[in-house]
């Protein structure tokens, strides 16, 4: 039963955060800000006040598409919000924006998370085959790198939160002093900007809730040699 409750709660949370930014930017999309500017103009006017003239802002296709690509130095936007007017589509612009500001000011966890994509990308991918094949042979030692290569996939997770929670705040800062909303559209912007980080949040708790359940089983198979 307890077994259970576990895979129903990875599973429900990262669903619900999903089901909960999609809802919530979906709501802030169909409402106008005060200033009537696009995202892709929110973008612009944030950027050239922070001196950074050498940033771009493209278009990209999808839904929640949104990035900033740090290698072109180019804040990317979904269809929606770089022609849209919306609260959804300001706010959306401002937090990508912010990542463009952390990367101009070599913001310390931001530059982290980039030194550890390669080693994140290799345990996300070998991790599940090395603990797999490790239970299956019964080879303890490789469940062992199994799980350190899945630690260095949480590690990841873990350190976007400060980046992305950091994002989230220099948008608010930014789009407020760029005049881009009024002050009783600041709750309806911190709305987006929090449903958004909530997927983060659901992702980084269900990773280290995995990795601590594997830990368990390495230790209790330890045990059981002994």
């Amino acid at each position: 039963m307890t077994t259970l409750i576990y895979f129903a709660i990875i599973i429900l949370v990262p669903i619900y955060a999903q089901m909960k930014v999609k809802s919530t930017y979906r709501k802030y999309t169909q409402v106008r800000s005060s200033s009537g500017m696009t995202g892709a103009e929110v973008a612009r006017r944030i950027l050239d006040q922070n001196g950074l003239y050498n940033v771009g802002v493209e278009e990209t296709p999808g839904v929640l598409s949104d990035h900033y690509d740090p290698r072109s130095k180019t804040v990317r936007l979904s269809t929606e919000n770089y022609y849209g007017q919306s609260v959804a589509g300001a706010a959306v612009a401002a937090h990508e924006v912010g990542h463009a500001i952390q990367d101009q000011e070599a913001y310390a966890f931001l530059r982290l998370r980039h030194s550890l994509v390669p080693v994140a990308n290799f345990g996300s991918n070998t991790s599940w085959i090395l603990i797999l094949i490790g239970f299956i042979s019964g080879y303890t030692n490789l469940v062992l790198f199994g799980i350190i290569a899945m630690a260095a996939a949480v590690l990841f997770q873990i350190v976007t939160l400060p980046v992305e929670f950091n994002a989230s705040n220099r948008a608010m800062e930014q789009i407020v002093s760029a005049g881009v909303i009024r002050n009783d559209e600041e709750r309806e912007t911190k709305k987006v900007l929090n449903a958004a980080a909530l997927t983060y949040v659901a992702a980084a708790a269900v990773a280290v809730m995995e990795l601590v359940r594997l830990i368990l089983i390495y230790t209790g198979m330890t045990r059981s040699e002994d």
